[in-house]
């Protein structure tokens, strides 16, 4: 046997206990709910305190995180240190919260299997139970098997026994709710026979009761109650897990109606859908359980129901005090959000007051401004910047005078004198093409006169082309001598030396 066992040991003490006690495997299960609530009631207790707490210093919360929200790292400081101060544990309601499914882990191990845990029987021991009891023939008449599996089952039996792993070939196959489902086959009748294929004492090995309210609670709801008869035995195994989805519906609804002491129904919609999502899954899930487990694991859920129920009335009378102060917390906390509200948007008004008012008296210092320099413009320089409706269209700084005055445009003027320029041009052009065709058509006599004459004008200095300021004086203030080359034809003579 593994260390689960030695864990689950003083479980199934308890389960035991109250199954001597009162001979009946269904009250055992519920007096096992019983002590199970009250040994959590004090966790219980706590975590609900903790929840109290909690919502209590939510103000403040909520206050840190519009003050650093946009900085992470510093409100989880800032929270951490609120947690501290204020001796408060965020999870320690979750945490308390999950002990309850710590327990029930366990007590579906102890349910599904009684040989293991209430009896001590090894695994060798169970199977050799079982062939006692023909357990292939009688679960494959049961429908608690199939042919199939009685088969892989038997083979996976002499694997085990060739390998050692196990003692005796057997059919029976430790899984599901075998257990139970052998047990259920032990009576006054068959468990000598039993006891003796085990080797196990009367006092290990015993037939259990599993009779509740004229229901065996090993068995299996069905959904087709009918199908094998209409008895209350098969009508009542129906029925239980319908009980069971209906008080998990009616805790949810007390539990629910409990937290909203605790000043928690001022929730945002996503809660609320969660809240409300939660409130029909757990039904359907118990539902899906009963209809998936033998009725004892639903007898068990309908106990754990009506007596969460009674402790969660219990813990609103214990906590009452603590809930009126919630209350009172949260209406006060309601009460300086709203004098916020009020208190920001106040501030809000008064800001914006500020912001016009001083918007008025820029816009009067402007206007002053402006009026000043207006005054300090003179009303020619103003009529001047004027264009049609703008006053100040070439700037308010436009000084017509300060390059010495404007300049009139005359167009009619400007084209008279670009197209004179343009005749002149093209004169001194075309006067320029006839000297070059004269140039060309002079005869070869002709260039011996050329010739002499260039040679006594290399021979006088004063037939040479003067400076414009020779020209107008002379050389030794006498006017200036004639040429006999007029001084267009000076170029081509050049060249032509």
């Amino acid at each position: 046997m593994g260390w689960s066992y030695y864990i689950l040991m003083p479980f199934s003490l308890l389960l035991l206990f109250f199954y001597r006690c009162f001979n009946s495997y269904g009250m055992a299960l519920i007096f096992f709910a019983l002590v199970v609530k009250l040994i959590l009631y004090p966790f219980s207790i706590k975590g609900k305190r903790s929840m109290i707490q909690m919502n209590m210093i939510s103000g403040k919360v909520q206050k840190l995180q519009k003050q650093y929200g946009k900085d992470q790292a510093k409100y989880n400081a800032k929270l951490q240190e609120l947690y501290e101060k204020e001796n408060v544990s965020p999870m320690s309601g979750c945490l308390w919260s999950f002990v309850p499914l710590l327990i029930l882990i366990p007590l579906y191990a102890i349910i599904r299997q009684p040989l293991t845990y209430l009896m001590g029987a090894t695994a060798d021991q169970i199977a050799s139970i079982a062939n006692s009891l023909d357990w292939g023939n009688v679960a494959v008449n049961m429908g608690w098997a199939t042919p199939d599996a009685i088969s892989k089952a038997l083979a996976a039996s002499q694997e085990a026994v060739a390998e050692g792993t196990a003692a005796v070939v057997s059919s029976f196959s430790n899984t599901g709710y075998n257990q139970m489902y052998l047990v259920s086959l032990l009576s006054p009748e068959t468990l000598e026979a039993a006891q003796a294929a085990a080797g196990a004492t009367p006092k290990a090995l015993f037939s259990m009761n599993f009779d509740f309210m004229g229901i065996n609670l090993a068995l299996q709801p069905a959904l087709k109650f009918w199908a094998k008869g209409l008895n209350w035995e098969s009508i009542g195994l129906f029925l239980i897990p319908l009980v069971s989805a209906g008080t998990s519906l009616l805790f949810s609804l007390v539990s629910t109606r409990t937290n909203s002491m605790n000043g928690q129904q001022a929730q945002d919609a996503q809660t609320k859908s969660t809240n409300r999502m939660m409130m029909i899954m757990t039904p359907l899930m118990s539902l899906w359980i009963g209809f998936s487990m033998p009725a004892a694991l639903s007898i068990y859920w309908i106990a754990n129901n009506l007596l969460g129920m009674f402790q969660e009335w219990v813990s609103a009378k214990v906590l009452k005090k603590d809930y009126e102060k919630a209350a009172a917390e949260a209406k006060r906390r309601e009460i300086e959000e709203k004098e916020e509200e009020k208190r920001e948007r106040r501030e809000k008004a008064e800001r914006r007051a500020r912001e016009a008012e001083e918007a008025r008296k820029n816009k009067a210092k402007r206007k002053e401004v402006e009026t000043a320099e207006a005054d300090k413009i003179s009303p020619e320089v103003r009529a001047a910047s004027r264009v049609g409706m703008r006053q100040y269209a070439r700037g308010r700084a436009y000084d017509p005078n300060r390059f010495g005055g404007v300049t009139p445009y005359h167009e009619e003027l400007i084209s008279k004198e670009i197209q004179a320029a343009e005749a002149a041009a093209r004169a001194a052009e075309q006067k320029a093409e006839e000297a070059r065709a004269a140039a060309v058509e002079i005869p070869e006599e002709t260039s011996s006169v050329a010739e002499e004459a260039s040679v006594s004008v290399k021979e006088e200095p004063a037939v040479e082309t003067p400076a414009p300021e020779e020209a107008e004086s002379g050389t030794d203030g006498e006017p200036p001598a004639e040429q006999a080359v007029p001084a267009e034809e000076e170029p081509e003579e050049t060249k032509e030396d």
